[in-house]
């Protein structure tokens, strides 16, 4: 600033004023800005020194910017001074409105605290108004504050040192220092909020950059993925529905990406494999199910899910994994059938019969006895020989199911067919069949069994079971049958049987003698096969020896 009196200000020094100002409004960065502010206060308002002191997020303020000396500001820039420190000198001295001028008669007492200074050494002033080399003016840069308030919040303060013409400001030079400083905390957040929109800007474009290098990643990985992927709806109307599948999927499936947008996973799982694809969990599920090709034809596949979003708070999809398991799962069934399965006629083993068997018998629960005497009037239910309850109550007896709603197996009762259906057991023994071992051999024998088996499974219905308990023994369970039924069955299949079988040219015969069982709720399964293999022996005893192998 000039040195001509005031207010007589000339228009060059406005000028100057005005473009200093508008330097620092529309320097490039944060850093140019604040040098800008402490260079406009040297060449725009004419002292020989000044320094920006900003505030660090910690409260501290640290010397970022010096003009005017560049010894001074090799030695003091970057300095840190503490936020006490700095709030104990902005207290003292003369305010000149938002301006702190600390005299050199006060100023002594700041000279061993922590902030960082510098001052030109030169002569004690000759005139009251003349400018003290230990002269201090301090102008805070504030944000506007609330409701019009003198200060809002405290961006940095502005130490300024020895006015050119070396005498203390004027009214105008305060009031243009005091503007200067509300200008420049102005310059300083908006360079600020620059810097912090660029970072962001930078970062923004950075994750977008890492968000589409994830994606096209994905899309590599889920298009050229060697084996199922899809992207289906998750949640509402649609959900379920298939949106995007892979090349590995469509042709596991044989089936066009358009046509698989028009499906979801439960139209194309196997009708006995609805219940574990909904029994699958969403997030993590995993199912192993037969899925239904083109052709009409099904293969086993391993699905794993895993839910994804597609913003934070976007829609969430569900990716499901497709992997061919139907090499692996043959391998299972063939080993599960060998399991329960006779090596030679292919039948239903021991095991497996005593299985199917136990499942359709309910054991008896324990109690007091069937139907024995009880108290009424703690209301003790008997139970029959058929698992129901009887409970004697006031006005007769109630009847209920002891077994949790289960389906009874029931059997006739007495020799004579009284029109009951149940589980007839008809345990089969060849007769005959060792002598047939003994002239042949072994291999002749086997050849003999497999054509048993074959004969029993074609004389029985759909549903039925045929099973090889061992030796040249077999059992037929056939539900639903009265006595006169299991008769006739067991009278077919020994004219079945005794039929001539030839092997290797040689035409040989067995004998079958069946014995009659019946299975019901509260026997085991060995019950029901001892049951009907004495009934076998005492019908094999009942008929003439020479006549068993004829029939």
């Amino acid at each position: 600033m000039e040195t001509e009196s005031e207010p007589y200000v000339r228009l060059a020094t406005l000028r100057q004023l005005h473009q200093v100002m508008a330097d620092m409004n529309t320097a490039r960065s944060l850093a140019d800005t604040l040098q800008t502010v402490a260079d406009g206060v040297v060449t725009g308002l004419g002292y020989e020194l000044a320094c920006v002191n900003l505030v660090r997020p910690d409260g501290d303020l640290v010397v970022a910017a010096f003009a005017g000396n560049p010894a001074a500001e090799a030695l003091i820039t970057g300095r840190v001074g503490s936020r006490e420190s700095w709030e104990r000198r902005l207290s003292m001295g003369e305010q000149w409105g938002d301006l702190v001028f600390i005299p050199h008669t006060e100023g002594w007492v700041l000279d061993d605290d922590d902030v960082p200074q510098w001052y030109t050494d030169g002569p004690a002033p000759r005139f009251d108004d003349e400018w003290h080399p230990s002269d201090r003016l301090f102008a805070p840069m504030c944000t506007p504050g609330v409701q019009g308030g003198a200060c809002g919040e405290l961006i940095g303060v502005l130490s300024v040192d020895r006015p050119r013409n070396g005498r203390l400001p004027g009214a105008w030079g305060r009031e243009a220092l005091q503007m200067y400083a509300f200008q420049a905390a102005i310059a300083i957040s908006n360079a600020r909020l620059r810097a912090n929109m660029q970072r962001a800007l930078v970062r923004l474009e950075r994750e977008q950059q890492a968000l589409r290098a994830s994606e096209e990643s994905f899309r590599q990985a889920f298009e050229y993925a060697p084996s199922g992927m899809a992207i289906a709806e998750m949640g509402g109307d649609q959900h379920g529905r298939i949106l995007r599948t892979n090349d590995a999927l469509c042709r596991l499936l044989g089936r066009p990406a358009s046509a698989m947008r028009r499906y979801s996973f439960s139209d194309l799982v196997h009708p006995e494999d609805i219940g574990t694809l909904l029994r699958t969990s969403a997030e993590g599920g995993r199912a192993e199910l037969r899925l239904g090709r083109r052709d009409g034809t099904y293969v086993w596949a391993s699905l794993r899910n895993s839910v994804v979003a597609d913003a934070a708070d976007g829609p969430r999809f569900l990716l499901t994994h497709v992997e061919e398991i139907e090499d692996r799962k043959r391998r299972e069934l063939q080993l599960a059938h060998r399991a329960s399965h006779d090596s030679l006629t292919g039948l239903p083993n021991s095991a497996e019969l005593r299985t199917r068997l136990s499942s359709r018998l309910c054991q008896r629960p324990t109690h007091p006895g069937a139907l024995e005497p009880v108290d009424a009037a703690f209301g003790h239910p008997a139970f029959d020989t058929n698992g129901h309850g009887f409970d004697y109550r006031p006005g007769g007896i109630e009847v209920y199911d002891a077994y949790d709603h289960h389906v009874h197996t029931v059997a006739p009762e007495g020799e004579q067919d009284d029109g009951t259906k149940g589980l007839a057991v008809l345990f089969c023994d060849l007769d005959g069949f060792k002598s047939i071992n003994d002239r042949f051999g072994h291999n002749a024998g086997d050849a003999v069994l497999i054509e048993v088996a074959r004969r029993l499974s074609r004389g029985v219905r759909d549903g039925d079971t045929v099973a090889r308990l061992g030796g040249d023994e077999f059992v037929v369970l056939a539900d639903g049958l009265g006595r006169a039924d299991a008769a006739d069955l067991a009278a077919r299949l020994r004219t079945e049987i005794i039929q001539p079988i030839r092997v290797d040219g040689r035409g040989m015969r067995v004998g079958a003698s069946f014995g009659i069982g019946w299975a019901h709720c509260g026997m085991t399964a060995d019950e029901v096969l001892k049951s009907a293999d004495e009934r076998m022996y005492v019908e094999k005893r009942s008929r003439p020896k020479q006549h068993r192998r004829a029939g």
